[in-house]
């Protein structure tokens, strides 16, 4: 598979599962609007998320893959099959204990992350986090479907899998919504329980691509192969540096629920559409790259040349995509927000409240998915524990920024308070960077210096200003029509505009686009 495909297979993927989410978060939005009860909802789907960070997909990948690809790239499949039976058995046990904790101590858990939640809005919070838990639990093990799929160059079927959970959600929604009005707490209830329902579909639906493609698995096979303890001893480096990262969603929360009503919703729905690019363009090509750098074999020097390769290609098409999506969200992201939001309980107000945490998330957009790239470099070289200094350092920067930025200029300027919520975006991306910094001075250390993408950034950076000048030419001319009628016309004129330029430009990635 070349080295675009992998990253063809999962941006398509992860395009499908997040088309569907952002059509769950409308039709959220439409029945709850950005008041309490979306609040709890909200903060239930964050916290349990915690469970699912940790000890899912991002552990999972950075422990597990290296190990288990480099068995299969040096034909020992045996012991990958009992590699992998090991830490699915060691997962389910684990993920057991924290799941019934989780739903034992779900009272001060939401006291712990949302005190600024209203009694009333925490008390739901904990009822729809005892619904939601266990679904989430099933999401865990489905990362571990998501990990053997990878390694085997099977990148589709994993990504795209979320869209039954968010179809699951999004039914639940249609079904009771209309009997039981706008703003339910019901309601809420009902979407608790249908995210349980996706859960399970989104791990069975993956179960037999894996049986097929490993038939040496054997659950809880016992192992005592050094790779086994490879596993586990990088795992616990893995899940402290998303721990540390949950440090920083967790702050967001804090900071979001002490911002009055609404502000942490405003927040969930704006992370919706920051994370489409950062996903598509980020993720997808740092998690097809994980596997094939850490399958590089050979001398020393020969494993540097093909991580610098794989590298130099990703950060170029990661620049290629995310550059303009920077622009797009700080320029238009009221347009993306009004097409996506807009109508029923949410109204043309809420939306401008979300175009400020969209152009907050995107100062650090770049660095963000960057560092993502550079995480996976480093996690083929099998060291986990180098990315968890430096997450360590980006969340307590952010936490301090985004604690004095959020909760202080708007009181100290006489803004509206919804606005930190912006502000709580933007100090998280400021942070971003300096992780960016760190990670890639770390990785070109061992592997060599990269060349500059100097003369490449500045004509990305151009072109895109350009288009989102032929975007914004076309907003002022344009009728208030429909706000998805707006967006097709306004973010295709900025589109096509960052293409035909790329192209003049000769730049290489807009001939694959």
């Amino acid at each position: 598979m070349t080295r675009a495909g992998g990253a063809r297979l999962v941006a398509a993927g992860i395009l499908l599962s997040r088309v569907f989410g952002l059509v769950r978060q409308r039709v959220t939005a439409h029945f709850l609007g950005a008041g309490p009860v979306a609040d709890a909802l909200a903060a239930a789907f964050r916290i349990p998320n915690l469970l699912q960070n940790l000890f899912g997909e991002g552990s999972l990948s950075a422990s597990f893959i290296p190990v288990y690809a480099k068995l299969l790239a040096e034909g020992r499949r045996e012991e990958a099959g009992r590699v992998a039976g090991t830490i699915l058995a060691l997962l389910a046990l684990l993920v057991s204990v924290l799941v019934l904790l989780g739903i034992v101590f779900a009272p001060q858990v939401v006291w712990l992350l949302a005190p600024g939640l209203a009694s009333e809005t925490q008390a739901l919070t904990t009822g729809l986090i005892r619904i939601i838990l266990p679904g989430l639990g099933l999401l865990v093990l489905s990362a571990w479907c998501l990990g053997v799929l990878n390694a085997h160059r099977r990148f589709f079927l994993s990504y795209a899998s979320p869209v039954l959970w968010n179809a699951a959600i999004i039914a639940a929604l249609v079904w009771r919504g209309g009997l039981l009005g706008a703003e339910s707490a019901e309601l809420a209830v009902a979407v608790a329980f249908g995210s349980v329902v996706g859960s399970a579909l989104q791990l069975a639906v993956q179960l037999p691509s894996v049986l097929r493609l490993d038939r040496a698995l054997r659950v809880g096979a016992g192992s005592s192969a050094a790779e086994v303890k490879t596993v586990v001893r990088n795992f616990g480096p893995a899940v402290a540096t998303r721990g540390v990262v949950q440090l920083s969603a967790y702050a967001d929360t804090l900071i979001a629920s002490l911002l009055g009503a609404g502000a942490l919703a405003t927040l969930t729905y704006a992370q919706a559409i920051s994370m489409l690019p950062v996903s598509l363009f980020g993720m997808s090509i740092a998690a097809s790259e994980l596997p094939a750098m850490s399958g590089a074999t050979g001398s020393r020097e020969e494993i540097a040349d093909a991580l610098r390769a794989r590298l130099t290609s990703g950060r170029t098409r990661i620049a290629f995509f995310v550059v303009p999506s920077v622009i797009g969200l700080i320029v238009f992201g009221r347009v993306m927000a009004s097409a996506l939001y807009e109508g029923g309980a949410f109204t043309r107000a809420d939306a401008m409240w979300v175009w400020a945490a969209l152009a907050g998330s995107g100062v650090g957009m770049l660095a963000g998915t960057m560092g993502r790239l550079y995480s996976s470099a480093s996690f083929a070289l099998r060291d986990t524990a180098t990315p968890l200094r430096f997450a360590a350092l980006r969340v307590g920067l952010a936490a301090i920024l985004g604690l004095s930025l959020a909760m202080t200029l708007p009181e100290r300027f006489g803004l509206a308070p919804q606005l930190g919520v912006g502000l709580l975006t933007a100090a998280s991306g400021l942070a971003a960077w300096l992780e960016y910094r760190l990670l890639r001075g770390h990785v070109e250390r061992q592997v060599g210096t990269l060349p500059s993408m100097g003369r490449l950034s500045a004509t990305l950076w151009a072109c895109a200003a350009l288009a989102a000048a032929a975007g914004y030419g076309v907003a002022a001319v344009i009728p208030a029509w429909h706000p998805i009628v707006e967006a097709m016309l306004i973010l295709g004129a900025y589109g096509a505009g960052y293409l035909v330029l790329t192209r003049v430009a000769g730049v290489d990635g807009a001939r694959r686009a």
